[in-house]
């Protein structure tokens, strides 16, 4: 296992073992873990600050040899037909059934999003696992017409090789899975890269997915390795030739530097980057719906969504209504430890994150913006962790310059009275992933999704910003990558593309007519 640590086969723990509180934590994380050896990675809990486990970082050697077992697991593991391969990827869902409630725990006290919010993290992996046991049969290519006779003409898919999966911390798990369900019924291998922030639940996933793949004969060692380390370690991944696929999930910045790297070798990357989202509250919205929405994708996980709603347009004869109503909302909005019922906003993942929320509001109030909230807050009882109260931020008139994308919870709110400026607006910041309209008037619904519209990967009618369901293709566009992972045809980018022409007649034809006697 990773790290030297001794591999722990999950069972589930007895109902008295609580996470929440220190003296259930240890017991929790020699269940999923085993014995960890220590190192020189510290994994804090951003729910009060202590440490969890000390890791040990892997040496470029080590990388390079799991990097090697995974290349060597491939070449088996393409040969195993897709359909087997999807009954690895179900028995690894039942056991995600099992684990449910014990990994969402883990994903809570390792991120800090509240507990209903990991628990649906966990069901994204459930809901891909059963996706991709259904594409399993479901490989399909072509069969084209041959303008030439007597020949058959099919373009297949084949597997691409060992992918290196990057994910990051707000998602410690449903984006990983999202990649390896696919990229394993696919036929390739896995190389996982967690956050440095969390790797635990990594290490937790990789053993759940051992036991899946425990009495599974096919499934060779090295099908799954994780790689424990920060930005060197996916360095590493991002320049090896053996990785034939990278899919990362991170910033702007990373996608960025990460890309050409991998570029330089002609490997393929999957980039699920940054997203400045918005929402459009038109004069005949349902309101109600609208406030739920807004307060959800830009409250909910504190902020630290990629579909985090963070500017907000709203038409100029419901905006006064509009605003009071969500000033109210948030204010009720109840903050604190993830654990505990009730709690809709949980902590930031660390002191940057904090630091980063204060500099863009400062920003924002020095070109005049008026500020609600923001404060931290439970300092007190937490003097380790970072708890805020979710932001709106006012400006009296458009300004893509100052409302950048913080992962914190900071909403920009802004008039608009001609959709067409709304719309033009909402494009024109460097990202496309999310962006949403709230109308009951159909022509201004099909406008926002048409070519005329917006400019992003997702774009929502009536329903917010966040929380995409895993059938859809997930991804944007400009700055946020163009990547799609999940449903739909993402798992092409996991596969490579051949077209086939045979020639089952005793003539040879050459295409476009071209004459070549000898």
């Amino acid at each position: 296992m990773s790290n030297g640590a001794s591999q722990a086969l999950y069972a589930p723990l007895p109902a008295n073992v609580d996470i929440s509180r220190p003296a259930g934590r240890a017991a929790f994380l020699r269940a999923f873990l085993g014995e960890q050896p220590g190192g020189d990675l510290t994994v804090a809990s951003p729910v009060d600050g202590t440490v969890l486990a000390r890791l040990k970082s892997d040496s470029a050697a080590e990388i390079d040899a799991k990097i090697a077992r995974s290349a060597l697991a491939f070449e088996a593991w393409r040969q195993v037909p897709a359909p087997r391969r999807g009954e690895l990827i179900r028995r690894f869902g039942e056991t995600l059934r099992a684990a449910k409630r014990d990994l969402a725990q883990l994903v809570t006290l390792e991120c800090g999003k509240v507990l209903s919010e990991s628990l649906g993290e966990v069901q994204e992996m459930i809901d891909i696992c059963d996706f991709a046991v259904g594409l399993s049969r479901q490989l399909y290519g072509l069969t084209i017409a041959s303008e030439r006779p007597s020949h058959r003409m099919a373009e297949t898919w084949h597997p691409a090789g060992p992918v290196g999966v990057i994910s990051a911390f707000n998602f410690p798990v449903a984006v990983w899975a999202w990649n390896a369900a696919l990229a394993i019924v696919c036929g390739d291998s896995v190389v996982w890269k967690p956050s440095e922030k969390t790797p635990l639940t990594a290490l937790a996933c990789q053993s759940l997915f051992a036991q899946a793949a425990r009495d599974f004969a096919e499934a060779p060692e090295g099908l799954l390795e994780v790689v424990i380390g920060a930005r060197a370690a996916g360095e590493a991944l991002a320049d090896d030739r053996r990785l034939a696929v990278i899919s990362a999930t991170g910033s702007t910045r990373m996608g960025r530097e990460l890309a050409p790297r991998v570029a330089a070798r002609f490997g393929k990357t999957i980039l699920e980057l940054g997203g400045n989202n918005a929402v459009i509250v038109a004069p005949s919205a349902n309101l109600d719906l609208a406030l739920r929405a807004v307060v959800f994708g830009a409250a909910g996980t504190a902020g630290q969504r990629c579909t985090t709603t963070r500017r907000l347009f709203v038409h100029e004869t419901v905006r006064p209504e509009f605003v009071d109503r969500l000033k109210r909302a948030y204010g009720s909005l109840r903050i604190g430890d993830p654990f505990d019922d009730g709690v809709l906003v949980g902590p930031l993942i660390d002191k940057a994150a904090f630091d980063g929320m204060l500099s863009a509001l400062d920003e924002a109030q020095a070109h005049g913006a008026g500020v609600t909230g923001g404060d931290r807050v439970l300092a007190d009882l937490h003097p380790e962790a970072f708890y805020v109260q979710p932001a709106i931020v006012e400006h009296a008139a458009a300004d893509a310059n100052v409302m950048s994308e913080t992962f914190a919870p900071i909403l920009y709110v802004l008039p608009y009275t001609d959709l067409a400026d709304a719309i033009a607006r909402n494009n024109a910041v460097p990202q496309g992933l999310s962006a949403s309209i709230f109308t009951n008037d159909l022509r201004e619904a099909e406008l926002f999704t048409s070519a005329l519209g917006s400019d992003t990967g997702i774009a929502n009618v009536n329903l917010g910003t966040s929380g995409a369901e895993i059938g859809g293709a997930f991804g944007g566009e400009k700055e946020t990558g163009g990547g799609r992972e999940s449903g739909s045809d993402a798992w092409k980018a996991y596969m490579r593309r051949q077209t086939q022409t045979v020639n089952y007649g005793s003539d040879l034809p050459l295409a476009q007519g071209v004459e070549f006697p000898i």
